[in-house]
């Protein structure tokens, strides 16, 4: 969910710049930081972004300048300018340098700078262009987080494959599982009370209670359809969210299985198999 965007655009004497930016996050969640006096741009920016994310802490900034008045809106003060001219003049009777014309203009209060009068319906007109650059700087993030997640999907696909071979190793040694439990029952009672008339018949009962309780076939099926539901989705984009909930039920059978694992070589798949699911979510949190 990480990307950068930016546009840039100009109207009426305004230029400005607009960046994009998203880091990972949960839900969307969208700061917009813009220039003063307008006020609909942080609305519109929000707007405009949940209609292209879905996902990821996003933060849109608009840099605006004006450009300064042009000559014609200097105003000279004709008041300030004789009483300054009149000095100068009585100064250069008595021997003083005569005055130039720019250094009478630099003087203060001479020269008044007309004060702009926003016109609202040319600010309109800026904020609505400033507006169509948001949209294309977010969408130049959109592209930027689209070529992250193509470069990010033959990672999050490894990992399935890979949970998947796990998870047909866990069959395999889930089947060794009956006649270890037995064995390793018949072994325990013969020691505690040899020689007990029925024993063989009591050892074959307890051994399939505990093998069903160590059954862990639902299970295995169960993580073979998060595999197909995780392929499916990685075909169905925006999956982040999906994707987030479907590794908690990867994990949740992988606890399981190592739970009622019975065997040395089962609990090491489980453990092999809940690292890959550990590995994939840290990845899935990069998927929108």
């Amino acid at each position: 969910m990480t990307g950068f965007g930016r546009a840039e655009g100009a109207l009426d004497g305004w230029t400005w710049a607009v960046e994009a930016r998203s880091v990972n996050g949960r839900n969307l969640e969208v700061r917009f930081r813009g220039p003063n006096g307008f006020d609909n741009l942080e609305r519109l920016t929000k707007a405009a972004a949940q209609t292209r994310l879905a996902r990821g802490q996003v933060t849109v900034g608009v840099q605006a300048r004006r450009a300064e008045g042009d000559v014609s809106a200097l105003r000279v003060n004709e008041a300030v300018l004789a009483r300054y001219l009149a000095l100068a003049n009585q100064l250069a009777e008595e021997g003083a340098t005569p005055p130039s014309a720019d250094g009478l203009l630099g003087l203060r209060g001479v020269l008044d700078l007309e004060e702009f009068v926003d016109d609202p319906e040319a600010r309109a007109a800026v904020e609505t262009a400033m507006a169509a650059t948001i949209e294309q700087a977010l969408d130049a993030l959109k592209v930027s987080r689209e070529r992250e997640g193509d470069q990010l999907r033959p990672v999050i696909e490894a990992f399935v494959d890979r949970i998947a071979a796990l998870t047909a190793t866990s069959a395999i040694e889930a089947e060794a599982q009956t006649a270890a439990v037995r064995d390793r029952f018949a072994r325990r009672m013969a020691e505690l009370v040899p020689d007990t008339p029925g024993l063989q018949d009591r050892i074959v009962l307890e051994a399939a209670a505990l093998a069903t309780k160590a059954d862990v076939r639902e299970e295995l099926d169960r993580l073979t359809a998060h595999v197909a539901s995780a392929r499916l989705l990685l075909d169905q984009p925006p999956a982040g969210r999906k994707l987030d909930f479907l590794v908690q039920e990867f994990m949740r059978e992988a606890n399981t299985l190592c739970s009622k694992s019975a065997t040395t070589a089962l609990t090491a798949v489980g453990l092999d198999l809940k690292a890959v699911i550990e590995q994939l979510r840290e990845q899935v949190q990069n998927v929108e």
